[in-house]
């Protein structure tokens, strides 16, 4: 039966006008498949097909099937030019009739020009669902959020590019990502093929939210994948709203709480439900999402229209028991972790690299003589340029900049002396205190900070109430009763500092707040600390509890609640480091470190008493150095190498952090002289530019030599520009995997070849050029000491290569050269090979990944024939092939020392394998050659079995 309506179709699909036959054959398929019946009667009424009465007798049928019946009947009797029609709304709606997709392009249908020229309206509840969302998505996201709400900044005048990386499960670098829609590109960083979160990390104000914001006015202009149908962002902290009794849907919490249909709900959810690889949720700031609920004790949910409490609902979205196939994108401060089957793709926000700030600088002054103005005097202030990697604090740097320009006749000056992030909030304080004042153009504001200050005493107290009331709960949303219980006034809203947000549990019309960033609660936290009289020395030391170990901290530790994935697996929130999803506790005790300094106190003598001034400071310090000493003794150390090294954790940057905005040298030379070892190993721990500052403010004071691990961080030229004053002390230089370009390695040479002391520099995976290349090679000419030098994965050429291996050729001291993974060529492989012949010290060469071929590979084959110290040589992923392998068999029938010779992944075959092995039986030295990866079969690799020095597989 099936066969002969097919076959009936086909013939009908021969004959010129066969739609209205077409509709007969196919009106089983067309009345189980259509399910939006309004969307065709709107268009055949637009077009003077359908009167107002067929309209009406459409609308009378009791039932879907019905309707779609009555229409098929309507429009055969009305003929071939109205059947056409009907196929043609069809066709052009494909999202309103996607399960008839198949069928249109089986059948060929292809309208006359008369039926192409009539208007088709999209009244399909799920493409007007859709085209809501995208005015929603944009309206609100057009629009930077900002300190003041008296102006507003477009987002497309503002934004700019971020470093982002993916990375792997143990946060290994996976290359960087070159713009924010390379997120959602389905081949590229995939972790777990089953999992359904895409997870984005980094520092407090480094630009997650930012990016969101980013992702959500692209797809509302319809620059994302056009599969995506539905974009839903979610804001973590409102789910902190809900109380442990409420629950919802899934259709209500997409609905309800973020955005409603206007017409058939049911039917948009049903699509929802139906495509789920349609919908892309975005859920912004996990480590903000605080609750007493305890989902350990409530089942998981797989079913949408079962009510549930919403975080349920959050984990169950996030892990895909719930819409399985939609894309989710999850963000957090670093330190949270989610369990690995959640991930699909893990990814680290680094804030701007140099190139990025500029760009950024260019935007938020298009003004040359103004942007020249505050590059020179970022150029004069490292500390403070440092601090603009982080795009938050940058923004705040350059938006009191400009309110200096404006206010100062032109002539901003940024503090030329050190400047501390307490500095840069006291700082942005001060000017938007200042925007009450009223202006004039004959007449300056010329109020002093500490009058700035002592006039807003009371909007400050009240901030500052309710910014430690939330911070002690965790809660970082504050309803209209909580605002008012802080007797703020509604002058003080006005300032910006809190902002009004549309996200509400279940009860209640009236406003929530929030602080403008998280750093901004941990700052008036912190002051409300300081300025208030009755909070005690115990109240004050409350948030430093979190620096105790874990065991001690259990009792008094502020830790967060519960959060959503406590029930999802032991590989979820690790509970050893009690540092972790705590940033805004970090912050609090950072600020506070920084108000109760000693410049500080000029200030504050005027906002609270001498006596609890000098009261708060002791207790402070006393804390801070009781707690200091309990830190450095618990860091794990290790013998090695000659060394006694301390691996260092995140935790102790944050300590870094807190010392260095105390400005108090005493405080410096007690960590200083905490560190008892001589190699201090920070990899991993997320350090940025400025900490580079934080770390130098303690290591001027060690008096003894020093090896520095800071491989796989976020330091870039800045931070190496940070890092000065400690070169003196350096013998040890590991700054791999930090974004450092030409500009870095600059200082570098100029702060090495001082002080001549320098054994081991691994400069891995930067972005070092061939010019950078040349500044090595001055530093391995002038510094006689250098054994190990790691260059591998940069930019280098054959020139800059050229111009390391002329240096290397001139050292009697270098053991190890590294040039994995950059581009040196022929030409490069000619230049090592001239400083392989009869080179002294070389112990351990890698040239893998470098383009050499044949030639070179020759020329390096014929150096090794002169050379006695070479020990192991590393040429995996070459362009070798078998003239190359029989110049090096040629090699090994000389040099008897090689013990190690890798050629994987070239192109030499089993011929070329076979007179390496043939040389072995003249070779006595040499323990392995790895040839896996080449142009050699399984059957052909059986020839060389007897021979255990030639590996194969």
């Amino acid at each position: 039966m099936e066969k002969q309506g097919h076959s009936e179709m086909e013939s009908i699909l021969l004959e010129s006008h066969s739609h209205l036959k077409l509709l007969t054959i196919s009106r089983e398929l067309l009345v189980t498949h259509i399910h939006n019946t309004q969307c065709l009667v709107d268009n055949l009424q637009e077009n003077d097909y359908f009167s107002a009465e067929d309209a009406e007798i459409v609308g009378a049928c009791p039932t879907q099937p019905d309707k779609v019946r009555k229409i098929l009947d309507l429009v055969q009797s009305k003929g071939e030019e109205v059947s056409e029609f009907f196929l043609y709304v069809l066709q052009q709606l494909a999202d309103a009739y996607v399960d008839l997709g198949p069928w249109l392009l089986q059948i060929g249908f292809s309208p006359s020009k008369l039926i192409q020229s009539k208007a088709v309206v999209n009244t399909d509840p799920v493409s007007r669902y859709t085209q809501k969302l995208r005015h929603q998505l944009g309206r609100t996201s057009k629009f930077v959020l900002c300190y003041a709400q008296k102006e507003e900044l477009l987002l497309e005048d503002l934004y700019t590019d971020t470093v982002v990386e993916l990375v792997g499960f143990g946060n290994e670098s996976l290359g960087n990502l070159d713009s924010p829609t390379s997120l959602l590109d389905h081949a590229t960083g995939i972790l777990n093929e089953q999992g359904e979160t895409i997870f984005i990390f980094g520092d407090a104000g480094v630009g997650k939210s930012m990016l969101l914001q980013r992702l959500q006015s692209l797809w509302a202009a319809g620059q994302l994948d056009p599969g995506l149908k539905f974009f839903f962002h979610f804001r973590c902290r409102m789910f902190s709203c809900f109380k442990e009794g409420d629950t919802l849907s899934l259709q209500d919490l997409l609905f309800k709480h973020y955005c409603y249909p206007e017409q058939d709900p049911e039917e948009v959810f049903a699509f929802l439900l139906r495509f789920p690889h349609t919908a892309l949720f975005t859920f912004d700031g996990l480590d903000e999402l605080h609750s007493d609920f305890d989902l350990s004790c409530v089942p998981d949910t797989s079913s949408p229209w079962e009510p549930a409490h919403p975080l349920v609902l959050l984990a169950s979205l996030l892990s895909g028991m719930l819409l399985k196939g939609a894309t989710k994108l999850l963000t957090a401060r670093t330190g949270i972790e989610i369990p690995r089957q959640l991930l699909r793709k893990k990814v680290l926000l680094r804030g701007f690299s140099p190139s990025h700030l500029r760009a950024y600088t260019r935007r938020m002054f298009p003004d040359r003589a103004v942007r020249d103005r505050l590059l020179d005097q970022l150029e004069a202030n490292p500390n403070l340029c440092s601090l603009c990697a982080v795009p938050l604090f940058c923004w705040i740097i350059f938006r009191c900049f400009q309110h200096f320009h404006s206010a100062f006749d032109s002539s901003p000056q940024l503090p030329d002396c050190t400047v501390t992030l307490t500095d840069v909030f006291l700082l942005v304080t001060e000017v938007h205190l200042n925007r009450t004042q009223p202006t004039s153009l004959v007449q300056r504001n010329t109020r002093s900070q500490t009058e700035t200050f002592h006039a807003g005493q009371g909007t400050l107290h009240s901030l500052g109430r309710v910014a430690h009331w939330g911070m002690e709960r965790n809660l970082f949303v504050f309803s209209q009763e909580e605002i008012e219980a802080s007797n703020m006034q509604e002058e003080d809203l006005q300032l910006g500092f809190l902002r009004a947000i549309p996200e509400l549990g279940l009860e209640g019309d009236r406003p929530s707040y929030e602080f403008f960033h998280t750093t901004l609660q941990a700052f008036f936290t912190a002051f409300f600390l300081v300025v208030d009289d009755k909070v005690s020395t115990a109240g004050l030391l409350r948030f430093f509890q979190e620096w105790a170990p874990p065991g001690e901290a259990a009792a008094t530790s502020c830790s967060p609640r519960l959060l959503p994935f406590q029930c999802l697996g032991d590989s979820g929130l690790a509970r050893d480091d009690p540092f972790k999803n705590k940033d805004h506790f970090q912050f609090t005790t950072l600020f506070l470190c920084g108000l109760l300094s000693k410049a500080k106190q000029k200030l504050l003598r005027h906002l609270v008493s001498a006596a609890a001034l000098r009261r708060k400071r002791k207790a402070l310090c006393a804390h801070l150095f009781a707690s200091l000493r309990a830190h450095m003794k618990s860091l794990p150390r290790i013998q090695t190498g000659g060394f006694n090294q301390v691996q260092a954790m995140p935790t102790f940057i944050w300590m870094l952090r807190c010392i260095y905005e105390t400005q108090s040298d005493k405080v410096g030379q007690l960590a200083a002289r905490g560190i008892c070892a001589n190699y201090l190993k920070l990899t991993y721990c997320n350090a940025y530019s400025a900490d580079c500052s934080a770390l130098s403010f303690v290591l001027h004071h060690f008096r003894k030599r020093l090896a520095l691990d800071l491989d796989n961080n976020n330091l870039n030229d800045y931070g190496v520009r940070e890092l000065q004053p400690c070169f003196r002390r350096l013998t040890v230089v590991r700054l791999s995997v930090n974004q450092i370009t030409d500009v870095g390695v600059k200082v570098l040479y100029e702060e090495l070849t001082k002080y001549k002391l320098v054994t081991y520099l691994g400069l891995y995976n930067n972005q070092i050029t061939d010019v950078g290349a040349r500044y090595i090679a001055r530093i391995l000419d002038e510094c006689k000491s250098l054994t190990h030098l790691k260059l591998g994965k940069n930019k280098i050429t054959s020139e800059g290569g050229k111009c390391v291996a002329l240096a290397v050729k001139n050292s009697k001291s270098i053991i190890e050269i590294g040039m994995w993974g950059n581009t040196i060529g022929d030409e490069g492989a000619k230049a090592f090979a001239e400083a392989l012949r009869n080179h002294p010290s070389l112990t351990n060469l890698s040239l893998a990944f470098n383009g050499i071929s044949t030639e070179g590979g020759k020329s390096l084959a014929q150096a090794l024939q002169q050379n006695t110290s070479l020990r192991i040589f590393w040429l995996t992923k070459n362009e070798l092939n078998d003239e190359a392998a029989e110049s090096l068999a040629e090699m090994l029938e000389v040099n008897q020392t090689l013990k190690h010779l890798w050629l994987i992944q070239n192109q030499i075959t089993a011929k070329g394998i076979a007179q390496l092995a043939d040389a072995l039986q003249k070779n006595t030295g040499i323990m392995e050659i790895c040839v896996n990866g080449n142009l050699i079969k399984p059957e052909e690799a059986q020839v060389f079995e007897d021979e255990k020095r030639i590996v194969c597989f």
